[in-house]
């Protein structure tokens, strides 16, 4: 005899769920956990040490950095996404509180321990400036190319750090999590399309439409993964790169579904999991390996 769960027990469930992941994805803690992986995937796929240090950084940083890029983008986020304008209203002084000393930590045990580069630990706060109150966001295409750079610099800094800055492997990962974010950042554009009209912010969903940035981001993938496969073939990187492709795989799932009435968990989980997602399936293939 099987028993089912009845159907408001069900819904309360898909309920209690949906709440934890926004609260995940609007606190921050999500994308953080994303930048994380980028570091732990370099670190992997070059051959550095585990170290968690660095790790700590970036997380620190992240929170930091999105934190403010929330608080400063709310009345965009009334008309794109007002559950997170909501929590960002109720606890958005928090999470800059937290985000903040958690950053000032960890500059000052980058000080202390002597971290080559400490002082590049400032620049985190040079971009959050740049983008949320210069206008950076205000310029077509910039804004898009602004953030995949500055994700770029997630492996460039833990090349840095390891002072493994000018291999092959590293400004290989710099370049890829570049093109592969600034892809992500226009599809990022679909759901706020209604918010950035209102606000004068041209995007290219919101000048193009929907259909054709889904088909040119695409386009944009299936080059990047060209571009993987010639450079292994060509010998110039090793074949354990091309474990690189399952996240092209992950974009090019994500693309054909991404639509303006697609609600927060869309974009800032499936979306902004992608780099989580990478990890994972780098760590599993380290450990059947090992």
């Amino acid at each position: 005899m099987t028993t089912s769960i009845p159907a408001n027990g069900a819904e309360r469930w898909r309920s209690s769920i949906t709440r934890a992941l926004e609260l995940l994805v609007h606190s921050n803690l999500f994308i953080s956990l994303a930048t994380m992986s980028v570091v732990l995937t370099t670190m992997l796929l070059a051959g550095l040490p585990v170290d968690p240090l660095p790790l700590f950084f970036v997380f620190a940083v992240t929170m930091f950095v999105y934190t403010i890029n929330r608080l400063t983008d709310l009345a965009e986020d009334e008309t794109n996404v007002p559950r997170r304008a909501a929590l960002t209203r109720q606890y958005g002084h928090l999470w800059l509180a937290a985000g903040t000393c958690l950053y000032l930590v960890a500059i000052a045990i980058a000080v202390h321990l002597g971290v080559p580069g400490a002082g590049y630990m400032l620049v985190p706060l040079v971009v959050a400036v740049l983008y949320s109150t210069v206008g950076i966001k205000q310029l077509f295409l910039v804004k898009n190319c602004f953030v995949g750079l500055a994700w770029g610099l997630l492996p460039a800094g833990a090349g840095y750090y390891y002072r493994e800055l000018w291999t092959t492997d590293i400004l290989f990962l710099a370049g890829y999590v570049a093109a592969m974010i600034t892809i992500a950042a226009v599809i990022f554009d679909i759901k706020d399309i209604e918010g950035d009209r209102e606000e004068g912010i041209a995007t290219v969903p919101n000048v193009f439409g929907p259909r054709r940035t889904r088909s040119v981001t695409q386009g944009a993938n299936v080059a990047v993964a060209v571009v993987v496969i010639a450079l292994v073939a060509s010998g110039v990187l090793s074949s354990a790169f091309l474990v690189v492709l399952a996240m092209n795989g992950y974009v090019a799932l994500y693309i054909p579904f991404a639509k303006p009435e697609y609600g927060p968990l869309y974009y800032g989980f499936i979306v902004d999991g992608e780099h989580v997602f990478l990890a994972a399936v780098v760590c599993a293939l380290e450990l059947l390996v090992w």
